[in-house]
């Protein structure tokens, strides 16, 4: 983190505090809207500096952060948390969001289509049928 930190690309500062996985992704996100800097949508060029605050949205989550500071290069994820904070709402959605999906029961998914060996072996033994194999010599 920098002493004095330079104003940054609103697509390399997520890229670089690690809220976006690469700068495309970060693109993407904040053209399809999923980010606002102050309460409004913008452009991936729009410059972020400190006390700036960023709503993110991933999935089902929002996020909410106040810019600390910039990094002219990607940091460690040790480091990059050094350059926002969390808002304690957000920190509480999230938590709230984490909670209710520990309590919630795992899908049950069917599989369909062909059978697997397994379940092949699985369906005769049921039935009653003998396995075929090979023939002792």
């Amino acid at each position: 983190m920098d002493d004095a930190p330079e104003p940054l690309r609103a697509d390399t500062w997520l890229w670089t505090a690690r809220l976006a996985k690469t700068r495309a992704l970060a693109v993407e996100a904040i053209k399809g809207g999923k980010v606002a800097v102050n309460g409004a949508r913008i452009k991936p060029s729009r410059t972020i500096k400190p006390g700036d605050r960023i709503e993110l949205t991933t999935g089902p989550t929002k996020l909410e952060v106040i810019v600390k500071g910039s990094a002219k290069r990607r940091l460690p994820a040790s480091e990059a948390v050094l350059l926002y904070d969390e808002t304690p709402e957000s920190v509480a959605a999230r938590e709230a969001y984490v909670a209710q999906r520990r309590l919630a029961a795992e899908p049950q998914f069917e599989r369909g289509g062909r059978p697997t060996k397994r379940d092949r072996r699985r369906i005769e033994e049921a039935l009653g049928k003998q396995r075929r194999g090979r023939r002792a010599r």
